[in-house]
């Protein structure tokens, strides 16, 4: 018998292989074994999708560093945890522009709007995934400081808010849904919340990962929160710019009507 996987060769009472570690699989496949499959993969709790996430909650500095230590089986890696969240906040996207939410974009309370903000709004859903990516460097290079004291490079500094901003997403994906299908009207003020979330979830991460205490701490992770933030409104800055560019907009569509 040889292994469907690897192609190593296999003792017929072999339940797992013992090169690759893959399951043996001798029967057709029914709906109860593929339900027995999915139930196994992503809710048992010896499952690295799970493990990671309840983990990533209760000690963050145990999946990030493993990672970066060179431990690479007891968690998910970070680039499928993120594809993970990125998926599943496409989902959030499309159930937006299925239940056609109108999403307040008068944040001043001025009382009037604009074809512009309309048609940044719509952009960004379309491109919510390379926005979220963007995002990844932005604290990567604001948390510098951060983790001075450990030496970490950019790329480890990555890792870290990989698994931070994939996990906020992860998170927020549940309430997002329910918002969006039972109280639409609520989820601009929802959306400001979970922006706090990320900001305290990100500065919980830190705080665990760089071991540090006191004003010290805080002081870098304020120092943090600004850089990140002026960077991110940067890039909110640049965006309606490229869209000019590109003629996707034009100036009429600044112009204010009555909401």
């Amino acid at each position: 018998m040889v292994c469907k996987n690897c192609n190593d060769n296999l003792r017929t009472d072999y339940s797992y292989c013992p090169n690759c570690g893959a399951k043996v699989i001798r029967n057709r496949l029914t709906v109860k074994s593929l339900w027995g499959d999915i139930i196994e993969r992503y809710f048992n709790l010896e499952n690295t999708f799970l493990k990671t996430f309840i983990h990533l909650f209760t000690k963050p500095e145990v999946v990030a560093e493993g990672y970066i230590k060179g431990i690479r089986r007891k968690y998910l890696n970070p680039i499928s945890y993120l594809g993970i969240s990125i998926t599943l906040s496409g989902f959030v996207v499309f159930l937006i522009k299925k239940v056609e939410l109108d999403i307040n974009v008068d944040f001043l309370g001025s009382g009037t709007t604009s074809i512009a903000q309309e048609k940044l709004m719509d952009t960004m859903y379309d491109y919510h995934a390379l926005l979220f990516i963007l995002f990844i460097p932005m604290m990567s290079a604001a948390g510098w400081l951060c983790f001075r004291e450990k030496k970490y490079n950019f790329s480890e500094r990555t890792i870290v808010f990989i698994y931070s901003l994939a996990h906020y997403s992860l998170s927020i994906f549940i309430p997002s849904c329910i918002i969006i299908l039972f109280k639409p009207d609520g989820y601009g003020l929802f959306s400001l919340i979970a922006l706090l979330f990320m900001y305290l979830y990100t500065a919980f991460v830190i705080k665990r990962v760089s071991k540090e205490k006191g004003i010290e701490l805080w002081s870098k992770i304020f120092i943090f929160w600004t850089l990140f933030t002026i960077m991110y409104f940067s890039l909110s800055m640049i965006f309606p710019i490229i869209m000019l560019i590109l003629g996707t907009i034009n100036l009429e569509d600044f112009k204010p009507t009555k909401i």
